[in-house]
C-alpha cells in the first residue's frame, strides 16, 4: 500500500490528522499523475521529486487552502499540463461478503468516454453494467487514487432524476465485497452525483485535484504561469439522479 493509501485509509477510518495549516508531501502512485489533497486544516501533495520543498512554500501551500490556490496548480502543471476540477473526494467501506449482485461485466461499453477517461488517469479499469444490454448505465472500477479501488458511474439522461444512481452504486459496492475501502470523486457543483454516492453510503475524506504536468525540464516554476495551458476539465462530469 502506498503512503497515501494509508493515510487515507486511516482519515476514512476516523483517524484525523492534525488540522495545524500545514502541509506535507507523499510520493505519487503512477509517475505521470501528480495530486493535491486538501483534508481538515491540511494538505498533502503527491507530486514529482523535481519539485523542491522551497519552491511549494514559496507559492503558498498550507493547509487552509493554500495549497489549492491557481497557482500552486498552474506552477505544478506546466504551461501545457493538465489540471482536473476541484473533486469532492469520497470513500465508502464494501460489504464483507458479495451477494448475487445486478451488475455483470459490459465490454461493449469500453468506448464510453466515462471509461475512455478512467483510462487515462487510472489502471486496472473494469467497465459494470446491467444484464439488459440496451440499458447503458455503467460503473468503472479500477485502481486510482493513492492506488486504492476507485469507481466512477453514469446514467443514461433519460433515466436521470429518479434513484437509479444510488441503486446502481449499492450495486458496485456489492461487486467489490470484501475490499477494506473504494473511493470516488466527484464535483461540488454535481449535487445529483454527491447525492447519490451520500445515500449509498460514500462519506467525504476531503478534496482533490488531479494533475498530468508538462514542466520544463520536470521543474516546477516558482512563479505563477499565465493562463493558456490546457487547463481545461476535458472530462465528462459524474451522471447521477
Amino acid at each position: 500500500m502506498t503512503p497515501l493509501a494509508d493515510l487515507l485509509t486511516g482519515v476514512a477510518r476516523g483517524e484525523h490528522v492534525p488540522a495545524d495549516g500545514g502541509w506535507h508531501r507523499v510520493p505519487q502512485w503512477r509517475p505521470d499523475v501528480e495530486a493535491v489533497i486538501a483534508l481538515t486544516g491540511h494538505a498533502v501533495l503527491a507530486v514529482g521529486d523535481d519539485v523542491s520543498d522551497e519552491s511549494l512554500e514559496r507559492l503558498g501551500v498550507d493547509g487552509y487552502g493554500g495549497a489549492c490556490a491557481p497557482q500552486v496548480l498552474t506552477a505544478l502543471a506546466g504551461r501545457d499540463g493538465w489540471i482536473d476540477s476541484l473533486d469532492v473526494l469520497l470513500a465508502a467501506h464494501p460489504p464483507s461478503a458479495r451477494s448475487a449482485g445486478d451488475l455483470v461485466p459490459r465490454p461493449d461499453l469500453a468506448e464510453h468516454p466515462r471509461v475512455q477517461f478512467a483510462r487515462a488517469i487510472r489502471t486496472d479499469v473494469q467497465v459494470f453494467g446491467s444484464v439488459d444490454p440496451s440499458c447503458r448505465d455503467l460503473v468503472t472500477i479500477s485502481r486510482g487514487i493513492a492506488g486504492l479501488p476507485e469507481l466512477s458511474f453514469e446514467i443514461e439522461p433519460t433515466r436521470r432524476g429518479r434513484t437509479e444512481a444510488r441503486t446502481l452504486l449499492r450495486s458496485a459496492l456489492d461487486v467489490v465485497a470484501g475490499t477494506d475501502m473504494v473511493l470516488a470523486a466527484s464535483a461540488p457543483g454535481n449535487a445529483a452525483s454527491l447525492r447519490a454516492l451520500l445515500g449509498a453510503g460514500f462519506r467525504p475524506l476531503g478534496s482533490v485535484q488531479l494533475l498530468r504536468p508538462a514542466r520544463p525540464s520536470r521543474d516546477a516554476q516558482t512563479e505563477p504561469q499565465r493562463s493558456g495551458g490546457q487547463h481545461e476539465k476535458q472530462r465528462h462530469g459524474e451522471q447521477s439522479e
